[in-house]
């Protein structure tokens, strides 16, 4: 999400699912909100109800979204930024942009260097052999002052507006037909309630989930909706934004603290092994503005990254050991996602496996690869509350889990946990929200908390290392541990360490005789944070979460004064409890809203005050600085420079697999610089042996792979099924509810078929092309009866930016087969 900056997080709301109620359309596109956010969802019908909001719904599949909303389109498969390009060109041509907004809050009149262009589906730069780009020509043109050249009126052919006009030219609405299959008259209609909200007093929220993300260019499927959000100018606004849901009850806080393998907590980055000491480190991150007047808040980064480094080593970082960044390890590669950790594991480089809350053996693609990569481990650890696949998956099971037994030596010790209802603490949720909780339950049987589990094996390792030396101990031994009880730290504490607080007295920036936080002190929030040791924080953006006023996390206050949905004093949340993230771009360039019937903040003459905490400095005059102020430019990006791997701008890319040759490039397959594995080159299908198109998909009744352990979910929706058009079975001679064989490169399984009008075939490039709807809950685990989920077909590769696995388009075959033998 480059568009609007370094954007925190591969998925956080901009705005609020409260806040959702103040849009007049909503377009649901990547995510089935009515199905997969069932309680979210109820903001869509308060402004339908009282907005007389209207619902526009693009999917492969006719999903309970749809079936409420105002307008439904079919689309196929991975084929979203063809329909958002197509969009964004729409709108340009019909004069349907903010255009006051698209000046001023955008990187429109940046000009742009020569050499960039794109040709052949491929910008300048790339490198095959690499599978990567040289990206110095996607980047502005600089002047002598060191401020990006400009053009206001936006005339200049190499100004981001002219080359943006000129990208999507080629997205015509018989384009976007032959692409996506979604009928011209649908697309235009759709453009046409798309570019109603150009207005300043219309408003455009996008709401999108793991349908984009999951995808080899999942990263720019969402870029493309930004960018129209942009022109239309509904970024920032209430009832705007980019809404991304996240679909289990802490993923948002997952990310946020850095549980991804290139980042630490805040969306800060490990050192790679070319930032092997302190300063080069700090070098890469010299935000130098470009363009008068604008900050980048990142140049705050040396004072978030030096708190963290002193929570985690107190004492021993000290300025004269930079901190203790040696401690810190260098990536050899650019991450070790899951991705690369199993293709490591497949090649029996990883010994020991530590699984902890989640499920591989079904959440990871290529579920053949998943189990032999499993096989080779000498131990496997799992951390669950339940009896996972993947605790089990050297079991035979018959075809639900084909394995020989006895040759599987991997040892595995199951550690029984608590569930979130038997915890204390936070879950952050998709707005960003911090909302504490507290235990519903007792832990059963032997199960215990996730930290008392990871404290007692620190103790051990820290004993063996205290005990036994090593190659370099330092960043285990000396590691913080300040917990009353050091064999299980609390929810309060570990809360406590986030927030951060002053090691010695903090003094005013601007006052250097005024203590603003006294030693041992919590901090109120993260501009109190400092880069001289006086400060530690565990993570920077949950800073205001537990300050010397206390838990701010539990609050309950549901006051909303004048109905805006902002419910400033009902929990926290990040940053600096800001509801609607870029809020200063709510307002024009005076500082007054766009529509004064939904204002946000304005401007008084002499600070910014309103219903939300404002995204800017208070005293930041309207007409000097951007709103984008993580942005060296100060404004949104519609063109991201070298942020993105794989463009500036999101082009089509087919799936890895697809029914269709690249329309730009035949040659080239999937994304070029997503990374791929060379064995799993090998095992990619075309649709000559596998001609129908797969995606993956939730339901109501089950929650991920937990809920088939339940009866009652599992009464339900007791068994796995496929779902696919009566057209489909008609030509392959499938009965409804007859059991069908589906089958791809890398796997099969055997479901029940569910023939339904819900899915219809679509006409891409002249021919038809059918889609069949893969459900994800079953294992051979729980309550539930038996069966598959769609990893056992889905190809082992991720986007090009963030890895995510493409799980929804692949290929695959269907067949009539014979009915399981009854015991």
């Amino acid at each position: 999400m480059s568009s609007l900056g370094p954007t925190f997080g591969r998925g956080a709301m901009t705005n609020a699912w409260t806040d959702i109620k103040n849009t007049d359309l909503v377009v649901v596109m990547g995510g089935n909100a009515a199905e997969a956010h069932p309680c979210g969802f109820k903001w869509v019908t308060e402004a339908k109800a009282h907005r007389g909001a209207k619902l526009i719904v693009v999917d492969p599949r006719y999903t309970r979204t749809a079936s409420v909303a105002d307008y439904y389109a079919p689309i196929r498969p991975g084929s979203d930024i063809a329909f958002l390009m197509g969009a964004i060109r729409w709108c340009m041509e019909n004069d349907k942009v903010q255009w006051e907004y698209v000046k001023n809050f955008t990187n429109a009149a940046l000009l742009v260097k020569d050499e960039f262009g794109w040709n052949d589906g491929l910008f300048t730069g790339y490198d095959e052999e690499k599978r990567d780009f040289d990206k110095s020509s996607w980047d502005y043109q600089i002047g002598d002052d060191g401020y990006a050249l400009t053009d206001p009126t936006l005339q200049n052919p190499r100004c981001v507006w002219q080359l943006l006009k000129k990208h999507v030219d080629v997205y015509t609405p018989e384009f976007v037909e032959n692409i996506t299959g979604t009928p011209r008259d649908k697309f235009l209609t759709i453009c046409e309630m798309i570019g109603e909200c150009s207005a300043p007093d219309r408003t455009m929220t996008s709401m999108y989930a793991l349908g984009w993300t999951q995808h080899s260019k999942g990263g720019q499927n969402i870029r493309g909706m930004a960018m129209l959000q942009l022109i239309l100018g509904n970024i920032g606004v209430r009832g705007g934004g980019m809404n991304a849901l996240r679909g289990h009850s802490n993923i948002q806080g997952l990310t946020d603290l850095g549980l991804m393998s290139n980042l630490i907590p805040g969306y800060l980055n490990i050192p790679t092994e070319k930032e092997p000491d302190w300063q080069t480190y700090m070098s890469t991150r010299d935000f130098k503005p470009l363009q008068p007047n604008q900050t980048s808040y990142w140049q705050n980064y040396s004072k978030f990254m030096v708190s963290f480094l002193k929570a985690m080593w107190g004492d021993a970082a000290t300025a004269e050991n930079d901190w203790a960044f040696e401690y810190l390890p260098k990536l050899d590669v650019p991450s070790y996602d899951i991705l690369r950790m199993f293709e490591l594991m497949d090649q029996g480089r990883v010994n020991l496996y530590f699984c902890q809350g989640f499920n591989p053996m079904l959440s990871f693609p290529h579920r053949g690869k998943i189990t032999t990569a499993l096989s080779k481990l000498k131990t496997l650890v799992t951390m669950d509350p339940l009896e996972t696949e993947t605790s089990n998956f050297w079991q035979n099971h018959g075809i639900h889990n084909d394995v020989d037994t006895a040759s599987i030596q991997t040892q595995v010790f199951q550690l029984p946990t608590t569930c979130f209802a038997e915890d204390e603490g936070a879950l952050v949720n998709s707005g960003r929200w911090l909302q504490w909780h507290w235990a519903g339950a007792t832990p059963p049987g032997q199960a215990k908390h996730d930290t008392w589990i990871m404290a007692q094996i620190f103790q051990r390792v820290r004993k063996l290392y205290q005990e036994e030396g090593g190659a370099f101990p330092d960043p285990i031994v000396n590691l913080t541990w300040n917990y009353e009880d050091p064999n299980e730290p609390t929810p309060e504490e570990l809360a406590r360490e986030m927030n951060g607080k002053a090691l010695s007295a903090v003094y005013d920036t601007a006052d250097d005789t005024k203590v603003v936080a006294e030693a041992g002190k919590q901090l109120s929030g993260f501009g109190q944070l400092r880069d001289d040791g006086s400060t530690m924080a565990g993570c920077w953006i949950f800073s205001g979460s537990w300050t010397e006023e206390g838990n701010m996390m539990a609050r309950r206050d549901n006051s909303d004064p004048d109905d805006t949905g902002m419910f400033l004093n009902w929990s926290f949340a990040w940053p600096a409890n800001r509801r609607i993230l870029y809020n200063r771009a709510s307002a024009d360039m005076q500082g007054k809203p766009w529509d004064p019937s939904r204002k946000l903040i304005e401007w008084t003459g002499e600070k910014w005050e309103g219903y939300d905490v404002p995204d800017i400095s208070p005293t930041a005059k309207p007409s000097e600085v951007g709103p984008f102020i993580m942005n060296q430019e100060g404004v949104s990006r519609l063109f991201t420079r070298g942020m993105m791997r794989d463009g500036p701008f999101p082009t089509h890319m087919e799936p890895f697999e697809s029914p269709m040759a690249n329309v730009f490039n035949p040659k080239m397959r999937g994304n070029p610089v997503a990374r791929i594995f060379e064995s799993d080159a090998a095992r990619l299908g075309t649709s000559d042996e596998f001609p129908f198109v797969a995606t993956s998909y939730r339901l109501t009744e089950h929650f991920h792979y937990w809920t088939k352990h339940n009866v009652v979910n599992a009464a339900l929706q007791p068994e796995f099924f496929v779902e696919i058009s009566e057209e489909l079975a008609a030509e392959r001679g499938i009965k409804k509810g007859g059991r069908v064989r589906v089958w791809g490169k890398r796997g099969e399984v055997w479901a029940k078929a569910v023939v339904t009008k819900r899915l219809r075939p679509l006409i891409c490039d002249g021919k038809p092309v059918h889609v069949v709807g893969i459900p994800l809950h079953w294992g051979f685990m729980g309550a539930a009866k038996k069966g598959f989920g769609p990893n056992s077909l889905t190809p082992f590769v991720g986007d090009a930016n963030t890895d995510t696995p493409e799980f929804k388009a692949f290929l695959v075959n269907i067949e009539p087969a014979a009915e399981e033998p009854v015991a």
